[in-house]
């Protein structure tokens, strides 16, 4: 069963934490994927951060979404 109450705002103050301590070039994209599906869709927690980072470059946006983690793992 789903985790009922949440919203996506409840999300933000974290992600605002996150984004000023690191910046876009030290965060990537996430899930614990299969666990979030209890909280939510896959859709549907992927776009608290999609929307989230709506606000910023396209660059920063490119970094948080597949950059970071490219060159995390050395394929970039």
């Amino acid at each position: 069963a789903q985790m009922q109450g949440w919203k996506q705002a409840d999300f933000v103050p974290y992600l605002e934490v996150a984004l000023e301590a690191f910046g876009s070039r030290r965060l990537m994209i996430g899930s614990d994927w299969p666990v979030c599906l209890a909280g939510g869709s896959y859709a549907q927690i992927t776009g608290i951060v999609r929307d989230f980072i709506a606000r910023l470059t396209e660059m920063e946006q490119s970094e948080v979404l597949g950059g970071t983690c490219a060159r995390a793992y050395g394929i970039a």
